[in-house]
């Protein structure tokens, strides 16, 4: 499956106030559709007071008014089935904003119905908090409520309280949110960081990460957390059977469940969340590095051919709302060797919304970021401002075609302009052209239509694996992969018939390519 992910307030204004909205999305549904993906996973668009830009939900039932309303959504879900797309809608369910009735009830004493519907615990003796858990977005874990005279925990902001995800009354509550959902006719859950929803109920000391010991993928390494090991304020075996649970409902819906997948090891947690009777698919942020590099990407490929062995299916991606854009992360002229890296991964794959047109990421001018992450770490971390930027529809209007506003909620990178949509469609050669083709490909071609997966081994900085399908024994499809930074050669003598499918960024001489820095050779041999 492929899956493409829209950002709402950055994708398509339509009422001018300068943030996207419902029924932008609707009206680009023929453009998503006609990419040739299978599905698309919208972000948050209910409620919310918008401190972390929905992902701190105070209404799982409604849309939030900036957005549109329930009727709009159920408009954008109809069109899109006409237009044979499943909808994938975000689920917050490990945390909510401090504004959610729950938790204003639940904050008010420490007796009352939802008293135990978030994770409180007492302080030290000297005041302190219960331990030295670390936010995601900096300091202490737990932040003190003089109503209770206790700490709460939260994993992001402290306007995002933990749900107590032991209490079967709020594992009710939220099964009825799905069954909402379900019900008015969505395809599937993307499950916000699922890995974060249950913590150790000893409140044990996360242990100090030694200095050798490499920071986790989803952390940038400049922040506090990555001083930690995040051994006990995540992903607690408990967290197993709560995904067994909403895997059973989503079953019943034939819906399905994608899991944000994280932490020291994330590869060996995906492969145990996505076991039989969990999540159908996962994926973490082990492609999503700040540089490209030729080792770790090596170490991926070989962990994707393990999880071939286990018979689960994983979904890769190289961009999200929450990194730098890969076009920025990994060099000038690398846009088409990622969509090429991405798309030739087995299982499915997670393209964001300007992954196809080759975006960059946006420069955002510090009196212009929003992102509460960014602005708490400036300037060794500018946030992720700069892959939320409004999408360049048509470089001939305002905001590149994105909104009729004066302003937008985040500015318009000029620099998109030249990328644009329109501005694309007219040249046959472009890099929304190129995504379209080889989607097409991926699609039709029979080798890509199973997990068929080998790594293949390979010296000098390459990387290389193959794709087949045993039901066309003499066909493969072998990708070759250059991500260093220097001239490498390659031999396909050896092949004894050999179609080029595509190629980037090579010279070749006879038999005999030389890749140059950030490369890519799609070869078919039958």
């Amino acid at each position: 499956m492929l899956i493409y992910q829209v950002y709402p307030r950055s994708f398509m204004d339509s009422n001018g106030d300068g943030v996207g909205d419902l029924p932008g999305i609707t009206q680009k549904i023929p453009y998503i559709s006609d990419l040739g993906v299978d599905a698309v996973w919208i972000s948050p668009f209910v409620k919310s007071p918008q401190k972390d830009f929905g992902y701190d939900v105070s209404d799982y039932y409604d849309v939030d008014p900036r957005f549109g309303t329930l009727r709009d959504f159920e408009k954008l879900l109809n069109k899109a089935h006409k237009h044979s797309l499943k909808i994938i809608i975000d689920q917050v369910w490990c945390h909510c904003s401090d504004q959610h009735p729950w938790f204003v009830q639940g904050s008010s004493s420490t007796n009352n119905a939802k008293a135990d519907w978030f994770v409180w615990a007492n302080g030290k003796k000297d005041g302190t908090p219960p331990n030295n858990w670390l936010s995601y977005f900096g300091g202490s874990a737990w932040t003190w409520n003089t109503a209770r005279q206790q700490y709460y925990f939260h994993q992001f902001l402290t306007s995002q309280p933990t749900f107590n995800l032991r209490n079967t009354a709020v594992r009710r509550a939220l099964m009825s949110v799905g069954k909402f959902w379900l019900e008015m006719g969505v395809d599937g859950f993307r499950l916000d960081a699922i890995h974060t929803g249950f913590a150790d109920p000893l409140l044990r000391n996360n242990p100090a990460r030694p200095a050798f010991m490499p920071v986790a993928p989803d952390v940038p390494d400049n922040i506090p957390q990555a001083r930690q090991i995040r051994k006990y304020s995540e992903a607690h075996a408990d967290t197993l059977p709560f995904i067994e649970e909403l895997r059973h409902q989503a079953d019943k819906y034939g819906a399905i469940l994608l899991g944000e997948v994280n932490g020291e090891n994330p590869y060996a947690r995906a492969a145990q969340y996505t076991a039989k009777g969990r999540l159908h698919t996962a994926y973490s942020f082990s492609l999503l590095k700040n540089k490209p590099d030729a080792a770790m990407f090596k170490q991926a490929v070989v962990d994707v051919e393990k999880n071939k062995k286990r018979g689960q299916s994983f979904c890769y991606t190289l961009s999200n709302h929450d990194v730098m854009r890969v076009r920025s992360r990994w060099g000038r002229g690398s846009e088409r060797v990622a969509l090429l890296f991405g798309l030739c991964l087995p299982g499915h794959y997670c393209m964001y919304q300007g992954e196809e047109l080759g975006l960059t990421e946006a420069d955002v001018p510090y009196d212009k970021m929003v992102d509460p992450f960014g602005l708490a770490f400036y300037p060794k971390f500018k946030g992720r401002d700069g892959c939320r930027t409004p999408m360049p529809w048509d470089d001939k209007k305002a905001h590149g075609g994105f909104s009729a506003a004066q302003s937008t909620w985040l500015p318009f990178a000029k620099e998109h302009g030249r990328l644009s949509v329109t501005a694309q469609q007219k040249k046959p050669n472009s890099t929304l052209a190129f995504a379209k083709r080889i989607i097409a490909w991926r699609k039709s071609e029979p080798v890509m239509l199973t997990d068929g997966f080998r790594a293949v081994p390979a010296s000098k900085g390459l990387i290389i694996f193959e794709r087949f399908n045993a039901g066309y024994k003499k066909r493969v499809v072998r990708c070759v992969f250059n991500l260093t930074d220097k001239v490498i050669a390659y031999s396909i003598q050896s092949e004894a018939v050999c179609d080029v499918l595509f190629s980037v960024n090579l010279k070749r001489q006879g038999r005999l390519v030389l890749l140059q820095p950030m490369s890519a050779l799609i070869l078919l041999t039958h």
